[in-house]
């Protein structure tokens, strides 16, 4: 018989563990860069083995992107729990605030890490491979949702065509003002007007 006190101190520790993963990951590629990081020097800082990380990762992007799942789901939740007779850019709004939200409650990192992990994904080749596919897969769930949403007022042309400005507008904004945007609360405002300027040419799907 397992007794669920122990099943809870096991859980725990297991996110124990990847939180100081995630966390030694990202301490590493600061001071020496995502490239030159082992996977044995990661797994080091977490005091664990090589073996114990993949029981946790498959490889040094997927420690960056630790969340991109979680996120989606939510932003999916959000999408499905469209409000009784909200218009299209209102919904699609809304989503923006609630993604700023969590990016800037840092989802248990520091700000510090937080900052260095958008860096690290905007600037670096591998991540910014990485990112380009979580972001096409990313749009097409999420074209999806909203086409759902808004069920025989929407055409999967339209919902797909919104969502693609939108995430669009951001990311590109967000890029060509990294040098000017010193730290994540104003990369975060960048994106948030980015949003505003596009959804406000999105207003005749509403």
């Amino acid at each position: 018989m397992v007794v669920s006190g122990s099943v809870g101190l096991r859980e725990r520790k297991k996110q124990r563990t990847r939180q100081a993963l995630i966390e030694g990951a990202l301490r590493l590629f600061s001071e020496k860069g995502f490239e030159e990081t082992t996977l044995a020097e990661i797994a080091a800082e977490a005091d664990v083995s090589t073996r114990t990380f993949f029981s946790y990762f498959a490889s040094k992007e997927e420690v960056v992107f630790y969340d991109t799942g979680s996120r989606l789901d939510l932003a999916v939740e959000t999408l499905a729990g469209r409000r009784p007779g909200e218009p299209v850019t209102g919904l699609l709004m809304r989503l923006v605030e609630e993604s700023l939200r969590q990016a800037a409650s840092y989802q248990n990192l520091t700000f510090e890490h937080a900052e260095l992990r958008m860096r690290l994904v905007l600037t670096e080749p591998a991540l910014q491979a990485r990112a380009l596919l979580l972001l096409f897969d990313s749009q097409l769930k999420l074209s999806k949702a909203l086409h759902e949403a808004y069920a025989g007022e929407l055409s999967p042309v339209e919902a797909s065509a919104a969502v693609g400005a939108l995430v669009g507008a951001i990311k590109v904004s967000v890029i060509a003002n990294l040098e000017r945007d010193r730290s994540l609360d104003e990369i975060l405002t960048t994106a948030r007007r980015a949003a505003e300027v596009a959804i406000a040419g999105l207003r005749s799907l509403d």
